[in-house]
């Protein structure tokens, strides 16, 4: 991974937002449901949802990164976990920030392969090193990102929580 980072911004995110959106439209994909992978996935799906005019959005926790480039050695559900019965037969957009290792991605996919009509992926960045190959991508990069949601410290320091970027 290279030393130098990706800056995204609040105003660059926006672009990134609506080119994806604009993506998933022309690719004729009208997801029932977006599903974010918090944190990160829940700017995604928010932005995502008000471009392609989809309410029914749900979330899945899932802790990995513990720090800059430090991980668990598998990504874990939190919950609560999304009821499978929300998700049966429906045509299911997974949302995230990023596909880093694409672990976490590939956990979600998986939990919700099973049971919903099909599964697509977008995020904002995909790393060369991907597990999983997004179908809607913004930008591939193999720098570490700064979004502008986790940059700055938290306001209030949890001791008793790992900041994660």
């Amino acid at each position: 991974m290279s030393d130098e980072r990706e800056n995204l911004t609040y105003e660059l995110f926006g672009t990134a937002i609506r080119e994806m959106a604009h993506a998933i439209a022309d690719d004729g994909y009208e997801p029932d449901i977006i599903l974010s992978i918090a944190r990160g996935g829940l700017f995604v799906a928010g932005g995502l949802g008000y471009a392609m005019d989809v309410k029914n959005l749900h979330v899945m926790n899932v802790e990995f990164y513990t720090g800059v480039g430090t991980t668990l050695d598998m990504p874990v559900m939190l919950p609560p976990v999304p009821n499978v019965v929300d998700l049966s037969n429906k045509k299911v957009l997974v949302a995230d920030d990023v596909a880093d290792s694409g672990k976490t991605l590939k956990l979600v996919h998986d939990f919700c392969s099973e049971h919903v009509a099909e599964v697509r992926s977008a995020v904002i960045y995909e790393k060369p090193q991907s597990l999983i190959k997004c179908e809607y991508v913004w930008k591939h990069t193999d720098r570490w990102i700064n979004f502008p949601w986790s940059v700055l410290p938290p306001v209030v320091e949890r001791p008793d929580q790992v900041r994660d970027a």
